[in-house]
């Protein structure tokens, strides 16, 4: 990604959050975390089914007429409609911004993202299985760092401080990646808020004095417990 010149990272949140959710499955993937693809290709099925029969629909009323199809048109919207309802619920009930669901050494693991609106924070929620030998046992909690970590001034996305930060906040993705683990990662209950600069200045200052007025650190994680 690459923003353009003099741009503010507080302007492009989402476009940021694109990019590092790309990044994020690329990197566990290549530590040999077993990607599961049942959450798209759900999300895919139902999407094309709901297209496929507008398609199709579409298709027998410019041939045959309406007279002779307004029956089965009835059904066909009916089916629409229930697919497109389907694929909403999918999409907010179940997957609810999921950017990875897989395993690793037979431990489940799911890490959704989020950002807030003007907003360069990103926030991750995961939850995968402990490492013992009780079914239920899970770890889950949220982590958050600035874009401005793994963002250069010009939006070129940096893979090194932001593979460095997942290894150092989630055990699990450090256990498969010890050279990327790192000390220096605050960790605190402390939420974050940034506030958008008064004026347009350099991309540089911007982030120099909103991490120094706005006590903004690194990274920080909220941990919920065991579930």
């Amino acid at each position: 990604m690459l923003l353009p010149p003099e741009a503010n990272l507080f302007l492009y949140p989402l476009d940021l959050k694109n990019t590092t959710d790309d990044a994020l499955p690329n990197y566990l993937t290549s530590l040999k975390f077993e990607q599961s693809h049942l959450l798209t290709d759900v999300r895919l099925v139902l999407g094309y089914s709901a297209v496929l029969i507008a398609a199709i629909t579409f298709a027998f009323d410019y041939k045959l007429g309406w007279d002779k199809t307004k029956e089965y048109t009835l059904w066909a919207v009916l089916a629409y409609f229930m697919l497109n309802g389907a694929l909403t619920i999918w999409i907010w009930g179940i997957e609810k911004g999921k950017v990875f669901a897989g395993e690793f050494e037979d431990r489940q693991i799911t890490i959704a993202s989020h950002v807030s609106k003007h907003t360069p924070i990103y926030k991750l929620k995961v939850r995968y299985k402990a490492e013992t030998s009780e079914p239920f046992d899970w770890e889950t909690f949220e982590l958050s760092s600035p874009f401005t970590r793994w963002f250069s001034a010009d939006g070129h996305f940096i893979a090194k401080p932001f593979q460095q930060w997942l290894a150092s906040e989630i055990p699990i993705v450090g256990q498969a990646d010890q050279k990327h683990v790192s000390g220096g990662v605050q960790t605190s209950e402390q939420e974050i808020s940034v506030s958008a600069p008064r004026r347009k200045e350099g991309l540089n200052n911007n982030v120099v004095e909103g991490t120094k007025e706005g006590g903004l650190s690194v990274g920080t994680r909220s941990r919920k417990g065991k579930k």
